[in-house]
Parts: C-alpha cells; sequence; structure tokens
C-alpha cells in the first residue's frame, strides 16, 4: 500500500513565470498564478508541473563529476528534429544534442535545468 501520491514536481528558478512559459510553449498547458509560485496545468489531465522562486538560484552543471545535477525531465516527442528546433526557438540550449543517431537529445531550459528530448 503506498503512503502517498505525487502531487507536483517543483523546479526551483529565479522567474517562475517565465520558465512556465518555456514549458507551456513545449508541453502545452495554462500557466497559473504569479509571484514566487507559477503552476503549468497540462493537457488531458497530465501531471503538472509547478515553479517557485529561489533566491540565489543556481542553475545545475551537466554533466560534472563535481555537481548533481539533482534531476532531469525526459520529455517524449514524435520527431526529434521538429522538436530541437521549436525548443530552441523557445529559448533552450543544447548540452548533448550533436549525435543524431541517438533516441535522445539534452538540452538546459532557460534557467538552466537539463531536460531530455526522447523519440518515442
Amino acid at each position: 500500500m503506498a503512503v502517498a501520491e505525487l502531487g507536483v514536481v517543483v523546479l526551483d528558478c529565479p522567474d517562475p513565470r517565465a520558465l512556465a512559459g518555456f514549458y507551456a510553449g513545449v508541453l502545452g498547458g495554462t500557466v497559473e498564478g504569479e509571484g514566487d509560485w507559477v503552476d503549468l496545468k497540462l493537457p488531458g489531465g497530465a501531471q503538472a508541473l509547478a515553479f517557485q522562486a529561489a533566491p540565489g538560484f543556481v542553475a545545475p552543471k551537466w554533466p560534472t563529476p563535481d555537481d548533481s545535477q539533482q534531476f532531469h525531465l525526459d520529455l517524449t516527442v514524435q520527431d526529434l528534429d521538429a522538436a530541437e528546433k521549436a525548443v530552441l526557438e523557445l529559448g533552450a540550449r543544447p548540452l548533448d544534442a550533436e549525435d543524431h543517431t541517438r533516441t535522445f537529445r539534452v538540452y538546459a531550459d532557460p534557467a538552466g535545468h537539463p531536460f531530455c528530448l526522447c523519440a518515442c
């Protein structure tokens, strides 16, 4: 028997509304809230994401053995090339996206959190 169920995944960041807007551009959904806490309600009842202001936020370093990335999101896409173009236009930056023979590519969101686009 489970003790709890997952409520929401929260990403610390310097500007919650801006980062929620980035992920709304990637995943769809609606951005709700202002200030230090902003929610992204995803379409179809999918798990929501939340964004919390973190004074002194320091982006994860990837890849590096000295600093942990803490976590990353795997985002499933139909077309890696089209998805790559879209996330770059939204403000992502490539971290490990050069090898187009793999079924995934790694990027950083505008706050520096790593995420992967994964072919389904």
